[in-house]
């Protein structure tokens, strides 16, 4: 039986369009943090690695809580749509207050001053917008395969977004005067492109009403489903082992990006050319794009996400680890090839992983008989923000590690082969601990069985 389509074309565009919002600040901000802090400010890099750790602290209680307050929201925008709008604005605030820390500070009033605008932006403001635009993927159709459609327009943006940014960033600052005063102005220039495509992006769904969300529960079983608080949601979310799996993955993702964005180093102190990180960029950027754009066919044609997404990151997963043997030989051109094939593996779990978390939450709902999907949308926001923050903390204290000095052109041999094992080792390890959980991810076939089950 054919499933009721709620969306037209402009809806999914229109919805995928506010990961441009989110990327130019995630992508900026991940990408470029460190060597802006480093080089620019003169930080010391082990110091902002901890106090990046430290921030964490602060995130791990606001996602869920987030979470909860989207699911108990109920307004005529409906649940998602108003956080998703006003916590956007102090995105574009933070953002540009983290790149424009006054050079005329004391050493200390620096540190604070990126500390408290970081922790802002991810603790608050982007957890309260990026959870409640993930979540809209089960609040504006109940139809499988749009959900799909509406993951790889997303992630088709946010490659493109981090694409762009990778790719001009470097030499837009040094267009607008570089130094600290280009850093301020790029960011502020991106943060307020953000805030006009999330705008956009808010009003170009519409959310199902609750009767339509669970058109096929009586009213006993509704007042059931609202009656769960932040403790009880915490429970829900712990005991379904597919979100645990999916946060670990999402975390895991965000480390190895952290990890490729240490590329901007690895070109510029190993391969001595700072302009290939924009090169690099095309190469992990455009098969993932395309990847992306046949995902909703693959997995209509494999008949599911499961087979689709581990396949991929076996293949995701090899590629990384030609791209170490090509860095040792030092073949530049091996290395943008291999870079490409795993990309290409990579890219179906990122078009279809809120298509997965979808099922997830519907696994909560057929087990549990709860409605949680703002809150099992916090994975989301979770990961990204662990993930992320402790992938750059990791790469700070790992840099300090290695012994790099940001006011020298040329690096120890330690801080080479740090360089070396960040860039090169770290990305397959963790594709190889993705890949195995991915292979445990079958949440499509549990649901499946549960129906089955229910319905005898």
């Amino acid at each position: 039986m054919e499933q009721k389509k709620y969306l037209k074309w402009y809806n999914k565009v229109g919805y995928g369009s506010g990961d441009i919002a989110g990327n130019v600040v995630y992508a900026f901000l991940s990408t470029f943090v460190m060597i802006y802090l480093t080089n620019t400010v003169g930080l010391n890099a082990g110091i902002v690695g901890t106090l990046i750790a430290v921030s964490k602290l602060f995130d791990g209680i606001t996602d869920i809580f987030f979470g909860s307050m989207i699911d108990k929201t109920k307004t005529k925008m409906g649940k998602a749509r108003p956080w998703m709008l006003w916590a956007y604005i102090g995105c574009a605030v933070t953002l540009a207050a983290i790149f424009a820390i006054p050079v005329s500070l004391g050493r200390f009033a620096q540190y604070a001053w990126f500390f408290i605008a970081y922790t802002l932006l991810n603790a608050v403001f982007y957890t309260a917008n990026n959870i409640a635009y993930s979540a809209l993927t089960a609040l504006v159709t109940k139809n499988s395969r749009e959900r799909v459609e509406m993951g790889s327009f997303r992630f088709i943006f946010a490659f493109s977004t981090s694409l762009l940014i990778q790719s001009v960033t470097v030499g837009a600052v040094e267009v607008l005067g570089g130094g600290a005063a280009g850093w301020r102005t790029i960011a502020v220039i991106y943060a307020v492109i953000g805030l006009i495509v999330n705008t956009i992006s808010v009003f170009s769904v519409k959310e199902l009403s609750e009767e339509d969300l669970d058109e096929t529960n009586s009213e006993e079983e509704e007042k059931e489903i609202e009656k769960y608080g932040l403790i009880e949601a915490v429970k829900l979310l712990a005991a379904n082992k597919y979100y645990m799996m999916i946060c670990g993955v999402y975390i895991l993702q965000q480390i190895y990006t952290a990890m490729i964005n240490i590329g901007i180093y690895y070109m510029t102190y190993v391969l001595r050319n700072e302009n290939l990180f924009g090169v690099f960029s095309w190469a992990v950027n455009i098969p993932l794009i395309l990847a992306l754009i046949f995902t909703p066919t693959l997995v209509a044609r494999w008949k599911g996400m499961y087979k689709l997404n581990l396949t991929g990151y076996m293949l995701g997963t090899v590629g990384r680890a030609l791209v170490v043997v090509a860095g040792y030989l030092g073949s530049v051109p091996l290395m943008l090839l291999f870079t490409a094939v795993a990309a290409l593996g990579m890219g179906p779990w990122q078009g279809d992983m809120n298509a997965v978390i979808a099922s997830c939450s519907e696994y909560t709902f057929l087990t549990k008989h709860k409605r949680v999907d703002g809150t099992m949308y916090s994975c989301t926001s979770l990961g990204v923000k662990l993930g992320g923050g402790l992938g750059t903390a990791i790469a700070g204290w790992l840099l300090e590690f290695g012994g790099f000095d940001g006011t020298v052109a040329v690096q120890s041999a330690s801080c080479i082969s740090m360089l070396h094992f960040m860039y090169l080792w770290i990305p397959v390890i963790i594709n190889l601990c993705i890949t195995f959980l991915l292979s445990r991810m079958k949440v499509e076939k549990a649901n499946e069985e549960i129906r089955a089950q229910q319905n005898l």
